[in-house]
């Protein structure tokens, strides 16, 4: 009996551990697709997943289609209804048919969504990039001197001092 080539000898990724709780989660929702709540910014884009969130998704008695509903703030329901359209398309796109034929727009208070109750961040701002020592600018510097093109220059510049500052490692 030959072993088994493997690189993760016995071990499971954790995704495989949490596919089954999140899809009983999101089908009590109503949502048979987990991929709607799991991957909302690029399915409706970074505009509108920052003004709304998919809360459930209901299907009418005997009716072929669904109403998607979405939570959003007072100030904010005017603009995502007027885009309900384009949302619904979008959604429809990743079922591949039109399941969702209505789009209904829930308001909730704002102070939810400073309180940290609702939130609509998905994932951290990304951090200012560290910058580097002024002797690896000025050697940078001195590498890119001859540029004529600003714009040029500094992109070159900014990959100069990268590879300086890295260079001392391994």
């Amino acid at each position: 009996m030959s072993r088994r080539n493997t690189s993760t000898y016995g071990f499971k990724p954790t995704s495989t551990f949490l596919t089954g709780q999140v899809r009983a989660a999101s089908e009590q929702r109503g949502f048979a697709q987990s991929r709607i709540l799991t991957h909302w910014e690029e399915i409706a884009g970074a505009e509108i997943a920052a003004m709304a969130r998919p809360v459930e998704v209901n299907y009418g008695r005997g009716s072929f289609g669904a109403t998607l509903v979405l939570l959003t703030t007072g100030a904010q329901a005017p603009l995502v209804h007027m885009r309900s359209e384009e949302i619904r398309a979008k959604i429809n796109a990743v079922y591949g048919y039109n399941a969702i034929t209505r789009i209904r727009v829930t308001q909730t208070a704002a102070t939810g969504f400073a309180e940290g109750k609702v939130s609509f961040q998905h994932r951290p701002k990304p951090k200012a990039p560290a910058v580097p020592p002024e002797e690896v600018q000025a050697r940078a510097r001195d590498v890119t001197g001859e540029v004529g093109d600003p714009g040029l220059r500094a992109a070159l510049e900014r990959l100069a001092a990268n590879v300086i500052s890295k260079g001392g490692r391994g």
